[in-house]
């Protein structure tokens, strides 16, 4: 019994010999063959889940590129190994997890914050930076938790306080307060990002436009909620954020308007979808594809590769022309002219013939030519046709229209006159 009530109750390992007297027993071989079960069920499980859900995308936060390199792989792995402790330690004397389990908490925290700020900041150059900083910051406390000197540094940060107003604050006290605030914003930002991941998944259209104006006011929303909660974690007292909040009114009365008028007008631009990803529009002379619509601008793409930023209080109060709104078909033209003692019919059916050969030219509504106007030089045809495929190019087709119609005529030996001109000489 005594034997049995000395075990039951094992000593914590606090200095250098306790450490290798611990790694030296024979029951750590136990010890690694439980760590190993733990590390093959982890494993089994994420693939298991993994299949199940059918989540083979590289951003995915729980399960990454190859499941172990998730989010939920640490974290069962961290479950499994405190249960195995907690049977352990009333046998034997506990070594291997006591390391493990600080390893394990460090690599959850790193885990989750590194992924979580790669999907909500993706292309942000001050994510890297912050990733940096919190790898440091946990293996950092976990050297400290296994040597046992963590305890005695907060004891210690604990005495040095001052006075703020009526409260009493000590560096404990706001590093616990800044972990806590930073906690609190990663997983506020989790929820967004998979709520948004949801949303825009399988989206096109207006519907994707529609979905995104949820999305962004949903994170909007759990922000706010979660800086509030950060707030009240680091002490801040909250009813002082009602002059805050009337300084904020103030200023956006009168420097900040524009930038509220952007942000309002682009929710509005989301809501009633009179402009969507994916439509071809004309705004300020710059025609192109929307390819993002944000809180403050839009992004338009030209067909040349260059990009405009419009901010959205111009889209809502400008002419705007979008090219794909309520029709997705686009009409074109192209004008061409010939001698006067040509076939006008043998021309008309060439030309015809020249636009049906390109498969990206409707049939329904058919191509159109026409005899539109005598020119000074000779007859001039407008060829007519619809496309449905604007974002893979316009002039590319015009140009490939204009190549067929100058091959049809020179291989009919239809002319294509020079300008004319009459000089009187005196």
């Amino acid at each position: 019994m005594s034997n049995t009530a000395r075990i039951a109750a094992p000593q914590p390992i606090d200095d250098l010999e306790g450490w290798l007297a611990a790694f030296t027993q024979t029951t750590v071989l136990a010890e690694l063959a439980a760590l190993a079960v733990c590390v093959a069920l982890s494993w089994g499980l994420v693939a298991l889940l993994r299949r199940a859900l059918g989540e083979y995308d590289g951003r995915s936060i729980l399960f990454g590129k190859r499941g172990v390199d998730g989010v939920l792989f640490p974290l069962l792995l961290l479950f499994l190994s405190a249960v195995a402790l907690a049977v352990l330690s009333g046998f034997v004397r506990v070594a291997v997890f006591k390391v493990t389990i600080p390893v394990l908490v460090a690599l959850v925290v790193i885990r989750v914050g590194v992924k979580v700020l790669r999907v909500a900041f993706e292309e942000a150059r001050w994510a890297r930076s912050l990733e940096h900083t919190i790898s440091w910051v946990a293996w950092l406390a976990m050297v400290l938790w296994v040597s046992g000197l963590l305890p005695v540094i907060l004891n210690e940060l604990d005495q040095i306080t001052w006075k703020v107003g009526g409260a009493q604050l000590s560096v404990r006290n706001v590093i616990e307060g800044l972990l806590t605030a930073g906690a609190v914003l990663i997983l506020t930002l989790w929820i967004s990002s998979a709520i948004e991941t949801r949303l825009l998944r399988s989206a096109t259209g207006g519907e994707l436009s529609l979905r995104k104006a949820v999305s962004n006011a949903t994170r909007a929303l759990l922000m706010f909620v979660g800086l509030i909660v950060a707030l009240s974690a680091v002490g801040i007292d909250l009813t002082a954020l009602s002059v805050l909040g009337g300084a904020v009114g103030v200023g956006i009365g009168f420097g900040l308007q524009k930038l509220a008028a952007n942000y309002i007008s682009g929710f509005v631009i989301l809501a009633e979808r009179s402009m969507r990803i994916g439509d071809s529009v004309r705004v300020d002379n710059f025609e192109g594809m929307i390819t993002e619509i944000n809180a403050r601008y839009t992004v338009v793409r030209s067909q040349a590769g260059r990009e405009s930023i419009v901010p959205n209080e111009l889209l809502i109060t400008s002419r705007v022309e979008n090219l794909s709104l309520a029709d997705t078909h686009l009409h074109q033209t192209t004008v061409v002219s010939v001698a006067y003692d040509s076939d006008v019919d043998k021309v008309t059916a060439l030309l015809l013939q020249a636009a049906l050969a390109q498969e990206r030219v409707l049939r329904d509504p058919a191509p159109s030519v026409y005899l539109s106007s005598f020119g000074a030089d000779g007859l001039e045809f407008t060829v007519g046709y619809w496309l449905r495929d604007v974002q893979n190019g316009q002039m590319n087709l015009r140009s490939d229209i204009n190549r067929a119609i100058l091959a049809a005529l020179r291989a009919n030996n239809i002319e294509i006159p020079y300008p004319q001109r009459v000089i009187h000489n005196r």
